[in-house]
């Protein structure tokens, strides 16, 4: 009976909650001595052939056999049988073994005592009263078979099995359904993940397609419209009433209408039109009408969402763990919550850390959930144990760096690497920050290891990012600059200037070919590794997350776990989710009562978290 003990400690909460503290003391007493043994088969064959047996404790061992005659008397007649077969072996059992041990005195103690009870359920034990004078008992034909070890062995497997049987025919009784059922739930639960997962890249699949298809209709619609030709002839659509566009090889424009066709109106030559004109007439035609779907995103589908209300001020960072199943907010006043959005994960870990300073990075250690890096205002890093609830480290950046920017764990080896900057007094702009520091922390020794190099009086650090293998570190600048380090050797391998102004959040693409940047200005680069320089996508977004014209500290960005949707950052209600690399359309997020000021993804699911101004942070899993 595996959930024995969960439904044990039911009873304790409830005994305790109830303060029935005496039904609690004779609860524990009767633990303490569980004769049952749990119903577990193996503890309580020990009991019997292990303790009450070889210790001769007949009276111990009787009151076990009628408390299985109690537990079984409500089953069939033939099992009733059974049981009183198994009964008067096991007492033969105890008597042959008082013999063989030389301790008759034993055997003449049990019939002493309960003689009477057992002539009356079975005639047979008439003969056995004698057996304590027979000299030789072993020799006798009567008892000759109970002295055999195959006796013996027969006994112990058919008293293993029968328990085993009726044990696992028992009805079990409500309580301790709970923990079976909460683990379907649970079960159930991953597999929806799962399910969600494959939907989600069914999805992704299926608006490629559309694209691909509304690519393809509006080329076509274009041909039908422009055909680029010298002779009428050739055009298929002649004569047939329909408008037509006709580019002759002099260049000039000629409109027929269908009035035309009928004499009404003749063909008007235009010598200020050209071919490139009328190109550009038609990019920037496609470019409003892009402009206009981008204005026009629709809303996201909700499968469910959750909202958290635990902080009492702005929300600075929100970041789901490594396994997604806890979730770390912070607020401007220096309070960090962890907490989980599924109800049926354990609330243990949930947790109130004061930290004295405005929380300007958060970080899970990337291997489990055990640890969250914190970074302060003031220089501070705190090391949170979500199991121990304590900090384990209180580390302190020098003064010359009081802001620690950002905190990013190695995927693969416990380091991490800090982004801290000098503020020049009363500033706090981003692009007024003073001076950067990178520094390479040991998990382990809780010491610094290094300081990477970034030349003299080097610009703020504002986002670093770690690729899957831990092995390059890319660095994002306030002068526009991206850093590359090789982490094994501590050095700057590459670099260039990826924005005109300073960077405001950096990251790899899922893929590791590429590395997404967010400006201030709110322009989005996918810059290639593989051909440094060249712009693999791109995007405005600077009427959501233009950070010169925003109150916010420093804009951010995620990216899902296919590296499909780009989630940013807004200075409006809603948050734009950006469809990379090809995506016609993009989302909105659900509404906000104030600005977004942090965003997460989940790290496999299409789940993602938005933190706002309104002092809450919300929980979508995409439909």
């Amino acid at each position: 009976m595996e959930n024995m003990v969960y439904a044990e400690e039911l009873v304790r909460e409830f005994l305790v909650f109830r303060g029935f503290t005496n039904t609690l003391q004779a609860f524990v007493k009767e633990l303490g001595t569980d004769i049952g043994k749990g119903f577990q088969v193996d503890k309580i064959l020990d009991l019997i052939f292990s303790i009450y047996i070889p210790k001769f404790q007949a009276e111990n061992l009787i009151q076990l056999l009628r408390f299985f005659n109690n537990c079984f008397s409500s089953h069939e007649t033939h099992l009733i049988s059974v049981i009183s077969e198994l009964d008067i072996s096991i007492i033969r059992y105890y008597i042959i073994h008082a013999i063989q041990a030389g301790r008759k005195d034993k055997v003449i103690e049990l019939f002493d005592i309960h003689g009477t009870e057992l002539l009356q359920k079975d005639q047979h034990w008439a003969s056995w009263f004698a057996i304590p004078y027979v000299k030789a008992p072993q020799s006798e034909p009567q008892f000759r078979v109970y002295f055999s070890q195959e006796w013996s062995n027969a006994l112990h497997l058919s008293l293993r099995n029968f328990l085993t049987k009726m044990f696992n025919g028992t009805r079990i009784p409500a309580l301790m359904k709970i923990s079976s059922e909460r683990n379907m739930v649970s079960r159930l639960k991953g597999d929806i993940k799962q399910l969600n997962f494959k939907l989600a890249q069914l999805q992704v699949s299926l608006e490629e397609k559309e694209t691909q298809l509304h690519q393809l209709r509006s080329n076509s619609l274009l041909a039908t419209e422009v055909i680029v030709g010298t002779d009428s002839s050739s055009n298929p659509l002649a004569g047939s009433g329909e408008p037509t566009v006709f580019v002759p090889a002099s260049s000039h424009v000629i409109c027929v209408s269908a009035s035309a066709q009928t004499g009404e109106r003749e063909p008007k030559h235009s010598e200020d039109s050209r071919p490139d004109d009328t190109q550009v007439s038609t990019s920037k035609i496609n470019a409003g009408n892009d402009a206009q779907r981008e204005e026009e995103f629709p809303e996201v589908r909700v499968d469910f969402q959750e909202t958290f209300l635990g902080h009492t001020s702005p929300i600075s960072r929100c970041r789901f763990s490594a396994t997604g199943d806890n979730v770390a907010s912070a607020s401007v006043d220096g309070t960090v919550r962890i907490w989980t959005y599924d109800s049926s994960a354990p609330t243990s870990r949930n947790a109130t850390i004061y930290c004295g300073a405005e929380i300007m990075s958060l970080e899970w250690e990337c291997k489990s959930d055990r640890l969250l890096l914190i970074g302060t205002a003031d220089g501070g890093i705190k090391a949170w144990n979500v199991d121990a609830k304590r900090v384990v480290c209180d580390l302190s950046c020098t003064e010359a760096f009081p802001s620690v920017l950002d905190l990013k764990c190695s995927p693969v080896e416990p380091i991490f690497v800090s982004a801290a900057a000098s503020r020049w007094p009363g500033s706090s702009d981003i692009g007024k920050l003073g001076y950067a520091s990178l520094t390479v922390w040991n998990m382990r020794t809780w010491k610094a290891m290094t300081v990477l190099p970034l030349g003299e009086d080097p610009p703020p650090i504002t986002s670093v990012c770690f690729n899957h293998n831990g092995k390059l570190l890319a660095a994002a600048a306030t002068d526009g600059m991206i850093h590359m380090f090789d982490m094994s050797a501590g050095l700057q391998i590459t670099g260039w200037p990826a924005h005109d102004s300073a960077i405001s959040s950096v990251l790899f693409g899922s893929d590791e070919t590429s590395i997404f940047t967010l400006g201030i200005d709110g322009k989005i680069f996918e810059w290639s590794l593989q051909n440094q320089g060249k712009v693999l996508w791109s995007s405005d977004c600077s009427r959501f997350c233009n950070l010169r014209s925003s109150s916010h500290y420093k804009h951010e960005m995620a990216l899902d776990a296919y590296g499909r949707r780009l989630l940013v950052t807004s200075n409006s209600l809603r948050a734009p989710i950006y469809q990379v690399r090809g995506h016609a359309y993009g989302m909105r997020t659900l509404p906000h009562s104030a600005s977004i000021t942090t965003v997460d993804w989940h790290p496999t699911s299409p789940i993602f978290l938005t933190g706002s101004a309104d002092h809450s942070v919300r929980v979508t899993s995409m439909a």
